[in-house]
């Protein structure tokens, strides 16, 4: 089974490109994407071109045309949860969790700290409550998490780390220690586990060429139940793909050896 996440910063503007031929080249069984700004009616018309996908969406219900999250898949699940049940946290529909018969999936857009960090105590809240979510999940069924995390976990994740930490959004310590409690609780980022030395990325700021000079940040990500590790086949950033300020990240897994 392939599994694809990419935040698409707006689908109905990344349709316009080359991102049916993209998805149906990688042919993935489900795919995650993150940053749709747009409500539930204008992702699934700007998806329906997939007709062999079954697609679910959230929405901010907050501001229009801000985050949002999506799941197309081949495979029907077996249950459908829309955000966290917390009142503060469900407002922007950045969650969505799948239930299939041998795993639970989450799709995620973590919130950004924002200019100026101003939305950095929320973050801190967020990540605590979003933990405590996915170890609740996980006792069910093992679970995969993926999408836009908005956090450069390592020195390795992040072109320029001195001239960003605990200055820009994405890689504060704050941040850094958020992220690190999923790997302390039993979840693996298992791109860094399978490549602990490559310098990669998934995110490149619109401005300054920094895609073209290949200035980034690993700021997407699998992250899996460490009880999954065996019944993954690959895991790759797929950095040559275009459309968005993201690339998409693919994982290849076996589910008969779940």
């Amino acid at each position: 089974m392939k599994i694809i996440s990419w935040n698409v910063n707006g689908i109905r503007a990344i349709v316009k490109k080359n991102f049916i031929n993209d998805i149906n080249k990688i042919n993935a069984d489900i795919i995650c994407l993150q940053e749709t700004k747009a409500n539930v009616e204008e992702t699934k018309n700007a998806l329906s071109v997939f007709d062999e996908y079954n697609i679910y969406a959230n929405s901010s219900k907050a501001r229009k045309g801000y985050s949002g999250t999506a799941i197309l898949t081949k495979i029907k699940p077996l249950n459908v949860i829309y955000d966290i049940d917390i009142e503060i946290h469900d407002q922007e529909g950045r969650v969505i969790l799948m239930e299939f018969e041998k795993f639970n999936l989450i799709n995620v857009y973590v919130p950004n700290s924002g200019q100026e960090l101003k939305r950095i105590e929320y973050r801190k809240n967020w990540d605590k409550d979003f933990l405590n979510y996915c170890i609740g999940i996980n006792k069910t069924k093992s679970l995969i998490i993926t999408g836009d995390f908005n956090v450069a976990h390592q020195e390795i994740d992040i072109a320029r780390p001195k001239a960003n930490y605990n200055k820009t959004s994405g890689y504060t310590q704050i941040e850094i220690d958020g992220f690190s409690k999923f790997l302390n609780n039993d979840f693996i980022d298992i791109f860094r586990m399978r490549n602990p030395e490559k310098i990669i990325y998934t995110w490149w700021n619109y401005r300054f060429r920094a895609r073209e000079r290949n200035v980034g940040w690993r700021i997407d990500y699998f992250l899996i139940d460490k009880k999954l590790i065996n019944s993954i086949n690959s895991i790759d950033i797929e950095d040559k793909i275009l459309g968005s300020d993201h690339c998409p990240i693919t994982l290849e897994l076996n589910v008969n050896n779940i």
